[in-house]
C-alpha cells in the first residue's frame, strides 16, 4: 500500500534481553521530534537447488534489517541513549570505542494512500556511530541531517521482528506507543 509521510519516531530501550523462552522487557518509550526518512531494508538470503539442468527448489532465509534513521535533530541525551554512550554532569557526552549500544525496540506511523494509518514496531535492534558529513554554509541554506544506521534481528523469544497494522482508528496510537508489547 502506497504511503505519505512519516512522523511519531519512539524508542524503548531492552532493558531485559529475550531468551528462547522469556519474553524481553522494554524500557518507557522516548519521543524524538522531527522525523524525517526511515529506511528499512531486510536481508534475505536465497538458494536454488538445480537437477536435471533446471531448477527443481528454492529456499530463503531471513537475515538481518538494516535500518537508516534521517531526523531533524538527534539530542545528545538520545543518541548516548541509542549508542551507549555517557553524559556527563557538565553536559558533554562522551563516546568511546568500548561502548556498547543497547537493544532497542522503534515505533513510527504513515499515513495510507487510502486514508488508514499504519502503526510500525521494529522490536529488537543496535544502532551503531554513521557517517557524519557537515558542510559549510553557502549562498543557499542546505539542512544536513543527522543519520543514525542500525541492524535489527528477530526476537528469541518468539521470532518476531516487526509488528504493523494498517486501521482508522486513531485511538490506537495511545496505547502503540505507551509500550513495545501493546498492539
Amino acid at each position: 500500500m502506497a504511503q505519505i509521510g512519516l512522523k511519531k519516531f519512539y524508542y524503548a530501550i531492552m532493558t531485559t534481553e529475550d531468551t528462547a523462552t522469556t519474553a524481553p522487557v522494554y524500557g518507557t518509550p522516548t519521543r524524538i521530534l522531527g522525523l524525517n526518512t526511515v529506511d528499512i531494508n531486510p536481508t534475505i538470503n536465497k538458494a536454488t537447488l538445480y537437477g536435471d539442468d533446471s531448477a527443481i527448489a528454492t529456499a530463503n532465509s531471513f537475515g538481518e534489517v538494516e535500518v537508516t534513521i534521517d531526523i531533524a535533530d538527534l539530542p545528545l541525551t538520545d543518541r548516548a541513549a541509542l549508542l551507549g554512550h555517557t553524559i556527563g554532569a557538565d553536559g558533554v557526552m562522551v563516546s568511546k570505542g568500548s561502548d556498547t549500544a543497547p537493544y532497542v525496540a522503534i515505533m513510527f506511523e504513515s499515513e495510507t494512500h487510502n486514508g488508514l494509518i499504519r502503526y510500525v514496531k521494529l522490536l529488537k535492534g543496535k544502532f551503531a556511530e554513521s557517517q557524519e558529513t557537515i558542510n559549510t554554509r553557502g549562498e543557499n541554506i542546505e539542512y544536513q541531517l543527522p543519520k543514525i544506521t542500525g541492524t535489527f534481528v528477530c526476537r528469541a523469544n518468539d521470532g518476531a521482528w516487526k509488528k504493523d497494522i494498517d486501521t482508522s482508528d486513531t485511538t490506537i496510537a495511545t496505547s502503540w506507543y505507551s509500550s513495545v508489547e501493546s498492539a
